[in-house]
């Protein structure tokens, strides 16, 4: 019935072949034969979900089990999501074609916090209840989230019955397995939520109640249900030996990242102090440059894409890069398989590599230094010089590059008008660099991109404690950094601000924006990360419907020793480090990467000794 229904408005919509199923690669089970089913879903649409490497991972582990089934499930374009509702098509997994909410766990990957309003949505389309509060207490429809915004999930508590903290791919089953048991005893809701939250890196939000001062800032956490007081993530830690599938879902329409993706490493060693995920994936672990062979090439021949990417948060911190790229090409070159490099570093950025680099991409390079002037990047501890910046440059020059992209974040701690102009004359000083060098490409000018975000202050990072740029001082900037550079060779675009302060508020809110993210998407809100969708007006009225102030989150320091809303949850760097690292970033003084000294960050503690030997 339902297959007849959505095949009926295919030739209506646009890219019909997100919503019918039966890719290459998929699952297909006997549901006989299934004690419980996933329907993992991604509260975008397909062509950004389906290039997740999360939903690729933890769907073929799932599957591995017999007796479970993972399935997958988007958000729809709003062309589909009015004929859904027109036609009593309610939300569905794209394997089976069957409802979600006839599944045991409807599951959430929370990449970005503008996709808050379509996890709403998507439960609504679902017919779920969209309140955690108002479900049955019939052990079913169990609502979880994953993902890096759950380091912080409590302006999404009242809408899930679980969070998972960390990596998934042990916790995952064990949850699951749990589930199993207690089903097959005919337990209740309460009763798996109470013996679930004992599985390090799950966290029931409902058994822990928040008591505010007058002045809004947190009085006390109360625990409830014998519930831990602390909750921690769970981490791999052998990285080299994890699960990793042997097979992708091809899609039958190209999707954002359409290649195969091969994860050459975990976590990052650097430590700066803007970077949510440099932290909250803490310890740095890599694969043997053996296993990224064996893997790339697996999936290259049972996908049969001709592109794969290493994915990663900083790939040219590999300790094996140059033998690791070296393997991979002479394969990749002989099968005419193209190579992506991402993740590139100005600091070890050397003439072997762009000869690498050369082999593969043909297009421009891309950098971040993140701050123009050596002060600020001592402050978020960029730990990158500008002889290092230049000398970057020269080599792409001299190996026939003529374009380079820059990245910068504006807003920065301690920024001023200064470095906003700094941007502009360290984009002219490369200009400058490129006309004086006599090797330079002949017959092209250059041509700077400098792409700046603006800075949104992060949980579980040295900067938590900032307020964000107002809106009125983030404009003022951005039309600084517009009327200082070289408009000829340098081409500037940056973010829409008020999407970086709707940004904020939800990175490092309470349980008590629950009510407003429910009352902004009443009001249409959904696909905020899109433009043509954004309503920041929107928003506005949702808040002061609530009663919140957004500049109590976005633009108020936080103090050392106040209790914040993710205070109870331990991504294993401490509390005290990230006091001190703030305190030094205002005396701008650099921390050094953990392969040269060990920063006492935490993690070493918790995985039994020192991070690097």
């Amino acid at each position: 019935m339902l297959r007849e229904k959505i095949e009926k408005h295919l030739l209506e919509i646009q890219k019909p072949s997100r919503y019918i199923g039966g890719e290459v690669g998929s699952v297909i089970k006997d549901k006989s034969k299934v004690d419980v089913r996933f329907a993992f879903c991604f509260p975008d649409t397909y062509d950004i979900g389906m290039s997740h490497l999360g939903m690729k991972i933890l769907y073929s582990l799932t599957n591995e089990r017999e007796n479970y089934w993972c399935e997958r499930c988007f958000a729809p374009s709003e062309d589909f999501e009015n004929i859904m509702r027109q036609n009593d098509i309610p939300l569905y997994a794209l394997e089976s074609l069957d409802p979600i909410k006839d599944f045991d766990f409807i599951g959430f990957t929370m990449q970005y916090e503008l996709s808050y309003t379509n996890v709403l949505n998507m439960l609504d389309l679902a017919g779920i209840p969209i309140f955690a509060r108002d479900r049955t207490e019939k052990l079913t429809q169990i609502v979880v989230a994953g993902g890096p915004c759950v380091c912080n999930p409590e302006p999404l508590a009242d809408f899930f019955d679980l969070f998972i903290l960390g990596e998934g791919e042990e916790v995952n089953l064990e949850l699951m397995d749990l589930y199993h048991e207690m089903k097959k005893q005919g337990a209740s809701r309460k009763e798996f939520l109470r013996k679930a939250c004992h599985i390090e890196g799950i966290y029931v939000p409902e058994f822990y109640k928040f008591h505010y001062k007058d002045d809004g800032t947190i009085e006390r956490l109360e625990v409830t249900y014998n519930a831990p007081e602390t909750v921690k993530k769970r981490i791999i830690k052998d990285f080299d030996k994890v699960y990793y599938p042997e097979n992708f879902v091809v899609p039958f329409t190209e999707i954002v990242h359409d290649r195969v993706s091969v994860e050459v490493l975990r976590g990052c060693l650097r430590g700066c102090r803007f970077c949510q995920a440099g932290f909250i994936y803490r310890p740095l672990r890599e694969k043997h440059t053996d296993t990224i062979v064996e893997q790339t090439k697996c999936l290259c021949e049972n996908t049969g894409y001709d592109e794969v990417s290493l994915a990663s948060l900083s790939t040219s911190d590999h300790s094996e890069i140059d033998p690791m790229l070296t393997k991979l090409l002479t394969y990749t070159a002989g099968e005419k398989i193209n190579l992506s490099l991402p993740s590139l570093r100005v600091d070890n950025f050397s003439e072997e590599l762009l000869e690498k680099i050369k082999r593969i991409r043909k297009s421009g390079l891309t950098f971040a230094p993140e701050a123009s002037t050596q002060r600020l990047r001592d402050v978020i501890n960029k730990n990158v010089s500008e002889d290092e910046i230049m000398n970057t440059c020269r080599i792409a020059f001299e190996g026939g590059y003529s374009s380079v992209k820059l990245y910068f974040m504006m807003g920065l701690p301690t920024e001023t008008d200064e470095d906003i102009k700094g941007i502009a004359e360290l984009a002219q000083r490369i200009i400058d660099l490129f006309y004086t060098m006599e090797n330079r490409p002949k017959g092209r000018g250059v041509q700077i991109s400098v792409s700046c975000a603006t800075f949104v202050p992060k949980p579980f990072t040295p900067f938590q404690f900032e307020p964000q740029d107002t809106r009125k001082m983030i404009e003022h900037k951005q039309k600084l950094l517009l009327d200082s550079v070289n408009k000829k060779r340098v081409k500037v675009s940056y973010h829409d601000a008020d999407v970086s302060i709707l940004e904020a508020v939800l990175a490092k809110g309470d349980r008590r924006l629950c009510d407003v993210v429910y009352t902004a998407w009443k009001k249409g809100c959904k696909f905020d990360s899109w433009g043509e969708h954004y309503r920041f007006d929107k928003w506005l009225e949702a808040f002061e419907e609530c009663g919140v102030d957004p500049s109590f989150y976005a633009n108020r320091r936080i103090e050392y020793d106040e209790i914040l809303p993710w205070g109870h949850l331990d991504y294993y760097v401490s509390h005290e480090f990230f006091v001190r690292e703030n305190k030094t970033a205002h005396e701008a003084v650099t921390t050094p990467h953990c392969r040269l000294k060990c920063s006492g960050c935490g993690v070493n503690k918790e995985i039994g000794g020192r991070c690097f030997d």
